[in-house]
């Protein structure tokens, strides 16, 4: 039976932190969604470029100065976030990411319905303790946590085989079709656009001509931007004109600029990353974890071919028609090298494969299928049984201690 949306008024409350990238295109999408729909919606996030949309959205933000990182500031975090639920009096609570998710379950401890969506596990940042001690946080913590929400079946088997129980669905990452589509002058055609990069000083420095690579995420070891620039070398071996812009800003670009050569853009932030995929041949994503990327879905959207990893949302994402051309061994630098470099020689390909990928979005991830989905997720909590805050059968239990050493773990 199909459930029907939260009733008109139901409060929700989004926890947030990271406040760029691809989480916070999510809590866009869905605050836009959730707003129109007339339900009150309330976020709890840092200061900045997001709380400004989410506010000219329709919602009530709150500011909450937490950092990505874990630090001795965890616990002053916590307590706002606290105060906060107590003002915003919501009747559900959606905690994206490691760090809310961490936060957000610490403040509440199931007393308001709490939908956690991880958005990659944070023990997959990590190694060796910190990642024993990550996971052993997610399985302490989904006593409180009424669903947990992944992008892709792979990363929800990801968290059963870590030992994380409890309620899941599965929500596949979506984009805005409308305006994520090709450039009205150039259709779905995938490379030899000519299309030029957007204007400003930093696209100036590109030397015209030659396909162009884009690869848009934070500068950041789960990215993979050096396992992209170490296959870049090859690349322009076979095809010295070739381009690559790096679209984003991190921790990583001190370090990356240092490797690259003089054929390498670093675009820095960009608040619209639309006339960067449009400006491409081909998109790259050579990420070491994901739960599913919203990068490659978005440039899939605007007729652009992508070229991405096989990790953990990976082959869900992509069209059967791409997947033996697009898809790579992680870390591999000599097999993404190859399949950039196969398909920048191959334009008709390349039109045909970017036709296919706006085909695919449009069948299975517009945003507008999961605004839906979530919705429906909604309804299935807030009809549950009441919230209490839930502890271990038998009484008291060891609780994991939360290092500071597990820094990585919430920051990527």
């Amino acid at each position: 039976m199909r459930l029907s949306p939260p009733a008109r008024g139901t409060g929700v409350l989004h926890v947030t932190q990271p406040v760029d990238g691809g989480v916070a295109r999510v809590v866009t999408d869905l605050t836009r969604d959730q707003a129109g729909r007339g339900l009150r919606v309330e976020v709890a996030c840092p200061e900045g470029r997001l709380a400004a949309e989410l506010r000219s959205l329709g919602a009530r933000v709150h500011p909450w100065p937490a950092t990505r990182s874990l630090g001795p500031a965890l616990a002053g975090e916590v307590r706002r976030l606290t105060r906060i639920v107590g003002e915003a009096r919501p009747d559900l609570v959606h905690a994206h990411s490691a760090k809310a998710g961490l936060a957000g379950r610490l403040a509440l401890r199931g007393r308001v319905p709490t939908v956690f969506q991880p958005h990659a596990w944070s023990f997959e940042a990590v190694d060796g303790r910190t990642a024993a001690l990550a996971r052993e946080w997610e399985r302490w913590a989904a006593r409180w946590t009424a669903r947990t929400v992944c992008v892709s079946e792979a990363e929800r088997r990801r968290g059963e085989r870590a030992g994380v129980r409890g309620p899941w669905s599965v929500v596949p990452n979506g984009v805005d079709t409308d305006r994520f589509r090709p450039a009205p002058e150039t259709g779905a055609r995938g490379g030899g656009t000519g299309a030029e990069p957007p204007a400003g000083p930093a696209p100036a420095r590109l030397a015209p001509g030659g396909p162009l690579v884009v690869c848009v995420g934070r500068l950041c070891r789960q990215k993979g931007q050096d396992v992209l620039l170490a296959a870049w070398r090859r690349v322009s071996a076979r095809l010295p004109g070739a381009r690559l812009a790096l679209v984003g800003d991190g921790p990583e670009r001190a370090r990356l600029a240092e490797a690259a050569p003089a054929s390498v853009l670093f675009a820095g932030n960009a608040p619209d990353p639309l006339p960067w995929y449009r400006a491409a041949d081909l998109v790259v994503l050579p990420s070491r974890w994901e739960g599913m990327a919203l990068a490659p879905l978005e440039a899939l959207a605007c007729g652009r071919p992508v070229v991405v990893t096989d990790v953990d949302g990976a082959r869900e994402s992509l069209p059967a028609a791409l997947a033996p051309y697009g898809l790579v061994p992680a870390g591999d630098p000599a097999a993404l090298a190859g399949a950039v470099t196969a398909l920048l020689a191959d334009a008709p390909l390349l039109a045909a494969l970017g036709r296919a990928g706006r085909e695919h979005v449009l069948a299975t991830h517009d945003v507008r299928h999961t605004a839906r989905s979530v919705a429906a997720v909604y309804r299935e909590v807030l009809d549950g049984p009441a919230p209490t805050e839930r502890v271990p059968s038998g009484g008291a239990a060891h609780r994991p201690s939360v290092s500071t050493d597990s820094r990585e773990a919430v920051s990527s």
